[in-house]
């Protein structure tokens, strides 16, 4: 008669499998820590004005934003879809990483990474409101980590309330994988303008060929979006290349020291932003609005892991240069929280598009 599950007598136990490391979930940060910076506390339910700088506390509860409901007579927009390869691509052919990252023993913000080549599929979704009449030039916005489901109803209410123009949306996927050696990671956390470069290039004609629309050369008709190193990519975006885009929107922004291949340039990755390069660059005309919430990324092997640090260390030195930004620290909220989006997307959209006036 055979055993039912268990071992043979004499056999010894199969070894188990290594436990997976556990990790810590990051504890939640006050807004009103010291080295923070001062910032208004809202009553719970309450947004910042859309027309107002500086830095704002919500929460801890939140509820969809009207705009993000579809109300009776909003005109609904256009959603189209399309797929690129990276065999089609000239400045990101794909590549993945291979095994899994290891601590430098000699510096412990680095990370040994092995990482090669590996072809790649990215969805792009296009949104065209009801609005826009073909053939003219329209602004548009280009969001990270797409199809992004959220900014589309937004971009709906926001254009029917006439709170922002009339616009495109493109909402852009990343060739896969996350941080170091990975085809996101090259995408979103290299310290340089290539990502604008390859949007500018290899996807926006193909927006244009494929659905008859006519997109702004005008910078500051053109913003960009995103959320973890989506967030670090769209201000990337604009830094680097304030000829192509003026408008960042930032969740859970990644201002962390994520980049790989290591650049002597930017020795810390994106964490220079607020640590030098802001600082110490002359004002950019960049509009840049801000969110970070109180139970966002903290990795605590080195320095330059703090997701909450970070943002309101770049919310400190935007202020000290003068930029216009609104930075808004979520209370009872995680990383790229759901439904502080749900939120505050109108909020954010409507701040960025301030001031924007058609040539």
């Amino acid at each position: 008669m055979g055993m039912v599950g268990g071992n043979a007598p004499g056999q010894t136990p199969p070894a188990a499998a290594p436990a997976k490391p556990v990790r810590t979930p990051p504890p939640t940060r006050d807004p009103h820590t010291p080295g923070y910076v001062k910032a208004q506390e809202l009553p719970d339910g309450q947004l910042p004005p859309a027309n107002k700088n500086g830095n704002y506390i919500i929460g801890p509860t939140y509820r969809p934003a009207p705009e993000m409901v579809a109300g009776e007579g909003v005109p609904k927009g256009d959603v189209h879809e399309f797929t690129m390869e990276s065999t089609e691509s000239k400045i990101y052919p794909g590549i993945a990483r291979d095994g899994m990252l290891r601590p430098d023993p000699n510096d412990a913000s680095k990370l040994i990474v092995n990482s090669g080549p590996k072809p790649y599929t990215r969805k792009v979704a296009v949104y065209i409101p009801k609005q826009y009449v073909p053939g003219t030039e329209a602004p548009f916005i280009v969001g990270a980590d797409g199809p992004d489901r959220l900014l589309f109803p937004a971009l709906d209410g926001l254009i029917a309330a006439k709170k922002i123009p009339v616009m495109i949306g493109i909402s852009i996927g990343n060739g896969s994988g996350d941080a170091q050696g990975s085809q996101r990671g090259l995408e979103y956390d290299t310290m340089s303008g290539l990502y604008a470069e390859f949007v500018e290039k290899e996807v926006l004609p193909v927006v244009e060929a494929k659905y008859k629309v006519k997109l702004t050369k005008n910078p500051d008709g053109r913003a960009t979006m995103g959320c973890s190193s989506g967030g670090s990519a769209a201000m990337s975006m604009a830094w680097y290349r304030p000829d192509l885009y003026h408008r960042v929107v930032s969740y859970s922004g990644t201002f962390v020291y994520q980049q790989w291949p290591y650049n002597a340039e930017t020795p810390h990755g994106a964490w220079d932003y607020h640590e030098t390069l802001i600082p110490k660059s002359p004002k950019k005309p960049l509009r840049i609005w801000m969110h970070v919430s109180d139970r966002d990324n903290l990795i605590t092997r080195d320095a330059y892991h703090d997701w909450v640090l970070a943002n309101e260390r770049m919310a400190d030195v935007l202020a000290k240069k003068k930029y216009p930004y609104q930075f808004v620290f979520t209370k009872n909220s995680g990383h790229c929280d759901r439904a502080v989006k749900e939120a505050t997307y109108p909020l954010a959209l409507e701040w960025v598009w301030q001031g924007y006036k058609k040539k």
